[in-house]
């Protein structure tokens, strides 16, 4: 499997993070906090129930993203307070959020994710690249009610174990793909959420091209939301006019003061 340039640097780092937060929080630790989180407040909110709910109204069910900085557009939002952004989507009209946790090239945090979760009703995706089963329990244990899992970053198989994991612990999974043969590779799993990213994670190069491109091998009981470059009313129109009603938004919102009545005005015509 070749990962070279900017992905290929994230996962280098990742696999050392992974040592590092095993060594502070032992994997029995984790899997304690997820038991205590199966009920009450931090018990598993329904991510695909939540964007099957938008898109059976006829509304567009729109992941919007809590994100501060990115490897190729350095620090977004400088005024950045998780909770405050996440309660202006939920008034916005998100269906649900996703949350960065990778701090190293995306300067996010667990405590992000659940800051944001506390201040709304939402469900929430743990965004970073899952590798290893330790991070799927970590994510259960901070709140999260999926996760994503990239195709360019993992195996068949590991990516089998880590959904099975995911479903396991009750969370929905999100898989990622950007390309035909990472894409005949995501429909391997049953999830129903199918992200298209238009970004290029190797050079991070951008074209909306990418999700038209791959609409015609996608079977129709999957949701397809399209990830990545999604900044004006037009590029929303364009995408509905193919038939693909869910998006995952993050720094068209974070650019603008108010980012939940940013996210309104981008889908007002929706």
């Amino acid at each position: 499997m070749s990962t070279p340039t900017v992905l290929k640097r994230i996962l280098v780092r990742k696999l050392e993070e992974i040592k590092e937060r095993q060594h502070q929080t032992p994997i029995d630790q984790l899997k304690l906090k997820v038991k205590a989180n199966q009920v009450g407040p931090m018990a598993p909110r329904g991510f695909v129930k939540a964007m099957q709910a938008k898109l059976d109204q006829g509304l567009p069910a729109v992941i919007a993203e809590v994100k501060k900085a990115s490897p190729s557009k350095g620090v977004i939002r400088e005024n950045f307070d998780p909770a405050q952004i996440a309660a202006s989507y939920q008034t916005g009209g998100a269906a649900c959020m996703s949350v960065l946790t990778d701090a190293d090239f995306f300067q996010g945090h667990e405590d992000y994710l659940q800051q944001a979760r506390a201040a709304c009703s939402l469900p929430v995706i743990r965004k970073d690249f899952i590798v290893d089963p330790y991070q799927v329990y970590e994510a259960r244990a901070i709140g999260a009610d999926c996760i994503l899992l990239i195709v360019a970053c993992l195996e068949d198989q590991q990516m089998q174990a880590l959904a099975r994991l995911a479903e396991d612990l009750g969370m929905d999974v999100l898989v990622e793909s950007h390309d035909a043969p990472e894409l005949a590779r995501a429909l391997t799993l049953a999830t129903p959420l199918i992200g298209i990213n238009n970004r290029n994670l190797h050079t991070f190069d951008l074209t909306l091209q990418t999700t038209f491109d791959l609409l015609a091998m996608m079977p129709k009981d999957r949701i397809v939301i399209t990830e990545s470059g999604i900044h004006t009313p037009a590029d929303v129109v364009l995408m509905q006019n193919q038939n693909v009603n869910a998006f995952l938004v993050g720094e068209s919102f974070m650019r603008a003061g108010d980012p939940g009545a940013k996210l309104a005005e981008l889908f007002s015509s929706s």
